[in-house]
């Protein structure tokens, strides 16, 4: 169940790259947002970042975990 969790971060991860050419132009015509779309940028690809990272990890752990239990 772990491994799937960790792929599933990890398409999630994917999806957030895949989204913000498409959502920016949205958020840039929001007048609050305009003034500090950089940061907003920043935020998005971080978080798509980390989602991958932490699903690389999960996956990477548990199947070190898994190989233990098999004596590899």
């Amino acid at each position: 169940m772990q491994l799937v969790w960790g792929a599933l971060l990890i398409l999630a991860g994917m999806g957030v790259f895949f989204r913000i050419p498409q959502v920016m132009p949205q958020i840039k015509t929001i007048e609050t947002f305009a003034a500090i779309i950089g940061f907003i940028y920043f935020c998005f690809y971080l978080l798509g970042v980390l989602l991958i990272a932490g699903g690389a990890r999960k996956i990477y752990d548990n199947i070190k975990k898994l190989r233990e239990l098999q004596g590899f």
